[in-house]
């Protein structure tokens, strides 16, 4: 009767240890840390497909030829570069026989204001480009501003002409108003 008493005992010690100690351990802070451990795996799995899609991205990147990398970078450049852009501006209007008068520089934010349109561009990359408009003056005949609209297409440079007002004169040269969009990534 002595051992059925003493295993009884042991029984609900045992018992007692589950339901005080092991039970409320295992389901609380053991479970917490488990659902730590699962998030932090969770995260290292992406951080590893991250490093992983960027080894790929440098790869498609280094592949690409330098020139036509430089000439996307000419295209669609970091930084505004106002300086860099009006002396471009205005060696072209040298070489045209057009005379620049006068250059205003004024910032422009895209997506803001009335709608511009986007041509199918998402609303990601409109956030990502910025864009700079120049009023420009300027005075000479209608060849020359022909010689320049045509340099203005054909520059390295993504330029739009926003506006153009002309001015007429009786001797053949006229003065000129027009407003040029340049962009930039931010």
């Amino acid at each position: 009767m002595n051992n059925r008493v003493l295993a009884l005992l042991a029984l609900l010690v045992a018992a007692g240890i589950f339901i005080g100690y092991v039970h409320p351990t295992w389901t609380g802070s053991i479970a917490e840390t488990n659902v730590a451990i699962a998030s932090d795996n969770a995260a290292l799995a992406a951080a590893n497909a991250y490093k992983a899609r960027q080894a790929q991205l440098v790869t498609e990147r280094d592949a690409i030829d330098p020139d036509n990398l430089a000439r996307l970078t000419t295209f669609l450049p970091d930084s505004v570069d106002n300086v860099g852009l009006i002396l471009d501006l205005n060696a072209l209007a040298a070489r045209s026989g057009f005379a620049l008068s006068s250059i205003d520089v004024s910032s422009n934010s895209m997506g803001q204001g009335s709608a511009p349109a986007n041509g199918g561009l998402s609303d990601a990359s409109i956030s990502s480009i910025g864009s700079i408009d120049l009023s420009l003056s300027a005075v000479g005949t209608y060849g020359a501003l022909a010689r320049f609209l045509d340099g203005v297409e054909r520059s390295e440079r993504l330029l739009d002409v926003r506006s153009l007002s002309v001015t007429g004169s009786n001797s053949g040269v006229y003065s000129y108003q027009m407003t040029l969009r340049i962009y930039w990534l931010r």
